[in-house]
């Protein structure tokens, strides 16, 4: 699909003019001047730490610039408050979304301005018929009635856009909108992105994915340590150039070297036949000592249900699953863990990392009888095996007492991966293991997963990055619809053939392969 928008005028909508802005001992923003113009999708991109956030809050009016000036629509402003920027039509979508899952879809569009009728009532009917307007402008499919808990993020998501459009937004950021949708999900986004584009709003889109912003957006503006590096046209640049200006690495040198694997490589994991809920159907892998096996295929086709049956985190009604030549009908967590099985969630904060506890308690959580003694966890062998975790697996800017809450997303993927590593002893499983993380820090675990291969450990991961799976994976079996629906390798392990797989029966495999052949 062309990534040309409409044509947009010379001058910016919203503009920052060298804005300065500091926080106790960090210097976020330094004479940062930024601009995005009106009918255009603005990528902005940067390592975590970059001054993104920081900047688009400037923008929002949630920080004041300490020098600088704010421009929009030609004329100098200063916001008092978010609010009142919101009220100009400044509009931020947070990776973290901001809804009330027990109230309607309806409700939530417009919370704090829902129509009223006397006696200052809800006049529900009429939110729910302008909400629904709302809804099928955006080309989604929702009952406005229905409780936001119960839909999928990807529609939490539509949720959120409906939500700025209730009021007259010009100016629309996103902060990692595809952080937890692919496939069809992300596609559906994208269109309704190009149709506020055409409406004449201005989006300035965030994310780490380097192939959204080729396929998206109009002009890319590239950050490092609170300064801006560049701004181009993105059709005037490569992905290879944005890296470079990122972390000053070649796009190349982001993926360690491919090792081969030992031909006696011994079996660590053997799964046959397994069979989970209604969401996977006779799966069979094997992953070697030394192998990263990827797991490919689109939102639902059934990885992660998969990952979480070997682990016995979701309960398999047929099929085994072998750890070190120890096989088991019915695995659970437990024997998995003590058969040397690890497994980093997809959802770190919620389902990984223990928030509260500080980088010590978080690293030592799975092995609490290394620590202890007489049941009491010694505090200064905690620290010390935090203080060696942060050592060899580069987590920076923290101490073994400091907040795991407000480390970057890759740090906080370093932390669990480095608690997995004390207690697995065979293969770990890593579900999305660079989701909202930057290219600096991408680097620094794909050094750490290569690493763990080398000391004869087996990685079994599943990623919706292709790039990263074709990077990283000796091999990739690719799912769709709860099946592996085939193997690749080798010079087979391109885009193009894990799509086909990930989007076609395996009929239509086998008959276009036939007319290939003729």
């Amino acid at each position: 699909m062309s990534r040309a928008g409409p044509i947009t005028p010379a001058h910016d909508l919203i503009e920052v003019c060298q804005v300065t802005k500091a926080f106790p001992g960090v210097k976020s923003l330094d004479q940062v001047s930024f601009g995005v113009r009106g009918g255009e999708i603005h990528a902005l991109v940067g390592e975590n730490g970059a001054g993104k956030s920081t900047l688009t809050k400037v923008m929002a009016g949630v920080y004041l610039p300490d020098k600088g000036e704010i421009r929009f629509d030609g004329q100098a402003v200063q916001w008092k408050s978010a609010a009142q920027a919101k009220q100009r039509g400044i509009h931020v979508i947070h990776q973290e979304l901001v809804l009330f899952a027990q109230s309607s879809v309806a409700a939530n569009i417009f919370a704090g301005a829902e129509p009223r009728r006397s006696f200052g009532l809800v006049d529900h009917r009429a939110m729910n018929e302008k909400a629904q307007a709302l809804l099928t402008e955006l080309g989604v499919q929702l009952d406005p009635r229905e409780r936001v808990g119960n839909l999928s993020v990807a529609d939490q998501q539509m949720v959120e856009i409906a939500k700025a459009m209730a009021s007259e937004t010009r100016v629309l950021v996103l902060d990692e909108p595809t952080a937890v949708i692919a496939g069809k999900e992300v596609q559906l986004l994208f269109a309704r992105l190009r149709a506020l584009r055409d409406r004449g709003v201005a989006i300035v889109y965030i994310s780490h994915r380097l192939e959204e912003i080729f396929e998206l957006c109009d002009r890319v503006t590239v950050m490092k340590d609170g300064r801006k590096v560049d701004t181009k046209a993105v059709a005037d640049t490569t992905r290879d150039a944005l890296v470079r200006m990122m972390v000053g690495r070649e796009m190349k040198e982001i993926y360690p070297a491919r090792l081969p694997i030992a031909v006696d490589a011994p079996v660590l994991l053997e799964v046959e036949r397994l069979c989970v809920g209604n969401r996977v159907f006779d799966a069979s892998l094997t992953v070697r000592a030394g192998e990263i096996l990827g797991i490919a295929g689109m939102v639902g086709s059934g990885r992660t249900e998969l990952a979480s049956g070997i682990f016995g985190a979701l309960r398999a009604h047929r099929g085994t699953v072998a750890i070190g030549g120890a096989r088991r009908s019915h695995m659970t967590p437990a024997a998995a863990i003590r058969l040397g099985l690890g497994f980093v969630t997809e959802d770190r904060k919620s389902q990984g990392l223990l928030m509260l506890l500080d980088v010590a308690q978080n690293v030592t959580a799975t092995t609490l009888d290394q620590v202890s003694r007489f049941g009491l966890v010694r505090r200064s062998v905690e620290c010390e095996a935090a203080a060696t975790a942060i050592r060899d697996y580069s987590i920076a800017g923290v101490r073994p007492a400091g907040s795991v809450a407000t480390l970057s997303g890759g740090n906080q993927q370093k932390v669990l991966i480095s608690r997995w590593v004390r207690v697995c002893k065979r293969v770990l499983i890593l579900d999305e293991p660079t989701r909202g993380v930057d290219v600096g820090a991408k680097a620094e675990i794909y050094r750490v997963m290569r690493s763990l291969t080398q000391q004869g450990l087996g990685i079994l991961m599943i990623s919706s990055e292709l790039q990263e799976v074709i990077g990283m994976s000796d091999r990739v079996l690719v799912m769709r619809e709860g099946r592996i629906n085939g193997e690749l390798s080798g010079e087979r392990m391109t885009e193009h053939d894990i799509m086909r797989l990930a989007t076609s029966s395996a009929e239509q495999i086998e008959e276009r392969e036939h007319e290939y052949a003729e």
